[in-house]
């Protein structure tokens, strides 16, 4: 008999074909990394079926890059992954500002409730308009 993984396992994300011609599946500790990128991606209000679902980084696309924004975009990000993933025990989330790419590089330092194994995960969220 085969381990349960405690993490789960999905389709991956984004959705692709194996060489198999199968959807691709991610499993263990890669499930929560993409639940989070998944959660941090979602506008709420995007989901019909589940409108608060996500996280409100989206609003701040077109903020100044500077602390004040920074702080709110953690404020948001812990926010949304308490509510949303509870197979994470969530530990630090630090917000750095890219003055060169006008954006905010946020890291979410996390803990897997079911593992003992520190991890983190790392998005980018553009501001500003194009260039």
């Amino acid at each position: 008999m085969t381990p349960v993984d405690p993490h789960g396992r999905g389709v991956a994300f984004p959705i692709s074909i194996t060489d198999r011609g199968g959807v691709a599946e991610v499993a263990g500790a890669d499930v929560l990394d993409q639940s989070i990128r998944i959660i941090l991606g979602t506008t709420p209000g995007e989901r019909v079926m589940r409108p608060d679902f996500g996280c409100d980084l989206a609003s701040l696309a077109f903020a100044p890059n500077n602390a004040a924004t920074a702080n709110l975009a953690r404020l948001y990000v812990e926010s949304a992954l308490t509510r949303w993933e509870p197979r994470i025990e969530l530990g630090a989330v630090d917000v750095a500002n890219d003055l060169d790419r006008d954006a905010l590089v946020v890291t979410v330092h996390y803990q897997a409730r079911e593992s003992a194994g520190q991890r983190s995960t790392v998005v980018t969220v553009g501001l500003g308009a194009p260039r």
